[in-house]
């Protein structure tokens, strides 16, 4: 049987004209995140970048990622604020190019949601293009897909491409790692966007809710969760850029934390011990850790632990990369040395962690303690 009332596309629960004021209202946080070589504006089928600056490089290499933003997103719900998940979004993409030496030119993003209520979809937008911003990074387009049935109306979730360009001859990585090189931890701003599967099942399981003070972090558990992911994208490529500074390997520590990280940009046949001894996690991470009884183990491969990036370089240049840094608002230290497998030895009775993600590289060891706080 036939229904006899006509069915609309909004009966169906997509609002195409909720999908246009969010655009409208996102225009303006979008160009501010451009740079000159964008073509066009927002609204067309593809967004547009002019190349040609590539010509004029020897050997152009291109530099693709993609990513989300994980389970973090259903705290920015939960707290109905969402003009920081953006941060989280680019760190997660762009930081990921940077790895390599390449300098990111231009992102896309994409939101699904249950509904498209303008003023959220606009919110989310406009962290992403302050984060494009920061990195020196073109938000080119984008897409929100309304999806009811799938999705409730208040979910939704987030993902983005960049892409990005190094010349053949300065991409980093395991073939430029020597052993006497340090090894420099690059602080996070917290639990980034990595994660938060365990962190929310422990905070359920201890009870505590998002609106619970928490002396340790001097402010509630909602809002430490909820701190953006530090973007250091335009702070590396100003460190790759440094004279003398020589940037070997740089790391992006995220699933899966330091040690399986840092084995991935470290050459075969080379150890990287690590010691906890020189830095103290913030708050947030022992927190996690006593509520939820986590063995370090599984806090270690889940977390950062306070530590955003690695950078491996000369032993001799470890201090101006630190004053470097720090001077950009990025807490830095030596945190290990790199030293071939076969001249070191390995702490007995210490893991010893080799590669990661498909990826045959070095070995990490991370030994000691944190200082007690």
């Amino acid at each position: 049987m036939t229904n006899e009332a006509p069915i609309t596309y909004a009966d169906a629960g997509v609002d195409v004209e909720a999908g246009d004021k969010a655009v409208e209202l996102m225009k303006a946080a979008v160009r501010r995140a451009q740079r000159p070589e964008v073509l066009g504006g927002l609204g067309g089928f593809a967004g547009m970048f002019d190349a040609s600056a590539l010509a004029r490089m020897t050997r152009p290499v291109l530099a693709t990622s993609t990513d989300g933003v994980g389970t973090k997103v259903a705290i920015a719900q939960a707290l109905d604020r969402h003009d920081t998940i953006g941060f989280d979004l680019v760190g997660m993409v762009v930081d990921d190019i940077v790895v390599c030496g390449a300098e990111p030119l231009f992102m896309t993003d994409y939101i699904a949601t249950g509904k498209v209520v303008p003023e959220r979809v606009a919110a989310i937008v406009s962290g992403i293009a302050a984060a494009c911003e920061q990195a020196g990074v073109a938000l080119i387009g984008g897409e929100t897909a309304e999806h009811p049935g799938l999705l409730e109306a208040d979910e939704y979730d987030v993902a983005g491409a960049a892409t990005g360009v190094v010349e053949h001859a300065d991409i980093l990585g395991p073939h430029r790692v020597v052993s006497g090189d340090v090894v420099i931890g690059l602080a996070s701003s917290g639990l980034h966007s990595n994660g938060y599967s365990l962190v929310r099942r422990v905070i359920a399981s201890a009870g505590w809710r998002l609106e619970r003070d928490v002396p340790e972090f001097g402010r509630t558990l909602g809002e430490e969760l909820l701190e953006p992911t530090r973007v250091y994208a335009a702070d590396l490529m100003a460190l790759i850029a440094a004279d003398g500074v020589d940037v070997h390997a740089l790391s992006h520590v995220t699933g899966g934390g330091l040690a399986t990280n840092l084995a991935r940009v470290l050459p075969i046949g080379m150890l990287a011990r690590v010691d906890r001894a020189t830095w103290t996690p913030p708050p947030v991470f022992s927190t996690i850790a006593a509520l939820g009884r986590v063995p370090r183990s599984d806090l270690e491969r889940t977390l950062n632990m306070g530590v955003g990036f690695v950078a491996v370089l000369p032993a001799a240049q470890a201090g101006l990369a630190i004053e470097l840094s720090e001077a950009r608002g990025i807490p830095a230290w030596v945190m290990g040395e790199v030293s071939a497998e076969q001249d070191a030895t390995p702490a007995a009775g210490i893991e010893v962690v080799r590669g990661a993600k498909g990826v045959i590289g070095g070995a990490v060891q991370v030994v000691g303690a944190h200082p007690a706080t």
